[in-house]
């Protein structure tokens, strides 16, 4: 009884982040196409779970289809998400394109794989989506993700960068949104394994280690051990930013500051 009120809570508290993220960022409207991307990862069949949840509730009217992109990766079971697909009856499309080869044969050995192989799938997701008319492209990236990211370009790209919940490529042709992006991924792998989803792993690339990710989630870890909710205090300053607090020429005119006199002789800092 007790596993099955365990169950219950990791469930709302997902469906519930979804929904707030939603409402604040409108990444779901009446009459969107939304293509869900799915790697056959917890993170995209959680974020199609709830999707397809929250579409049977009526709130908003809009489709699904699910798309995977098999990069033709040795060993990988082609069976696997077309037979969960069927099972769950929703409308979906497998891409073929031998992506793999390209990254292997460009990558020096040693090297991570990540960032080509992210550019060469996000093309062939792009070019579908655009002629599906599709309105919204969904992913997985999950509140873990956006921290992790944010620390990995302030240390090692010079940039105080994160992952927005919604955005419109530089294109312009497509709007991406990361509808769990308020989600735990500890509470995602707690509800993967409620599902008993037919996880594939990644061994192109999510297996080669040393991965500056990988040090940054052991980093983060270690510091939400020692001082627990630290991570929630870190990703809601994200949410919370003061441009003006920063060195950013961009976003703050500093050169035309006009210096003020404090009212009745108070310090300003």
């Amino acid at each position: 009884m007790v596993s099955e009120i365990d169950d219950l809570k990791v469930t709302k508290r997902l469906r519930k982040s979804v929904w707030n993220a939603i409402a604040d960022y409108s990444l779901i409207e009446d009459g969107d196409k939304v293509m869900v991307c799915l790697s056959g990862g917890k993170d995209s069949y959680t974020m199609l779970d709830i999707l397809m949840h929250i579409q049977k509730t009526g709130k908003y009217k809009f489709e699904i289809i699910a798309v995977n992109l098999d990069q033709k990766q040795p060993g990988f079971p082609e069976d696997v998400l077309p037979n969960y697909l069927d099972s769950i009856n929703v409308n979906y499309h497998i891409l073929e394109k031998d992506t793999y080869s390209i990254v292997v044969d460009k990558v020096p050995e040693g090297k991570t794989m990540c960032s080509l192989c992210s550019r060469l799938r996000r093309g062939t997701l792009y070019t579908f989506a655009e002629e599906q008319g599709v309105t919204k492209i969904a992913l997985g990236h999950h509140r873990d993700d956006i921290i992790e990211t944010l620390f990995l370009n302030m240390m090692f790209s010079g940039k105080l960068e994160a992952m927005p919940p919604k955005y419109r490529t530089d294109d312009e042709k497509h709007v991406v949104i990361r509808p769990l992006a308020y989600c735990k991924e500890k509470d995602i792998e707690e509800f993967a394994e409620i599902k008993q989803f037919p996880i594939i792993p990644c061994n192109l690339c999510g297996s080669q280690e040393g991965l500056q990710r990988q040090n940054i989630k052991q980093m983060l870890q270690e510091w939400e051990e020692k001082n627990p909710n630290r991570l929630e205090v870190i990703f809601n300053s994200i949410k919370n930013v003061s441009p003006s607090h920063l060195m950013d020429r961009e976003l703050y005119d500093f050169d035309n500051l006009e210096s003020k006199i404090p009212e009745e002789g108070l310090m300003i800092s």
